[in-house]
């Protein structure tokens, strides 16, 4: 069981897809919190994907010029910079946006992978020392951009020694 050591606090990393099924990544820096030694953890809560088009008040429809679909994630392993599927251990959150120009609807579905982490007390425990975003659009309309900021709330927590190393183990297993 995890020990809150801090307040909740909010990461957050900004992924810009310029070509349209191209993946992009991006890594968030997590070895000032991470500390093996006295056995510290991320503990992730939550999760909020914001998708934008090429600036802040570009509207995303004109950003992607027509139908597409853009996957967005967040991993404590590094994939290759390519979209993974659910069941991927070291998944850690998964955000998706449809634009359907023909039926005039855009559908959101932000975290996929749910909010609830999975672990017995609400949170997804990292123990490596970066997260890895990876994005891809299928579609970019010219020299605009498709953007996503990836919003992480989390908090610095610390483990047993038995439940670091269990984390530890389960996340170099996923790396197979």
């Amino acid at each position: 069981m995890s020990k809150k050591k801090t307040s909740t606090f909010y990461l957050t990393e900004r992924i810009t897809m310029t070509a349209a099924g191209t993946p992009v990544t991006a890594t968030i820096d997590l070895g000032a919190y991470v500390d093996v030694a006295d056995r510290q953890a991320i503990a992730i809560e939550e999760v909020d994907f914001i998708f934008q088009g090429t600036a802040a008040d570009t509207p995303l429809t004109t950003s992607a010029g027509g139908d597409a679909s853009i996957f967005v994630q967040v991993s404590d392993l590094n994939r290759g910079g390519t979209i993974q599927f659910a069941d991927d251990r070291a998944l850690v959150a998964s955000g998706t946006l449809q634009l359907d120009f023909s039926n005039n609807s855009v559908t959101k579905s932000s975290d996929h992978f749910p909010d609830i982490m999975g672990a017995r007390d609400g949170v997804r425990l990292v123990v490596n020392d970066q997260l890895y975003l990876t994005g891809e659009s299928s579609a970019v309309a010219g020299s605009n951009a498709v953007n996503c900021t990836v919003r992480i709330k989390a908090h610095v927590a610390s483990l047993s020694a038995k439940d670091f190393m269990a984390i530890a183990i389960q996340s170099t297993a996923a790396d197979n």
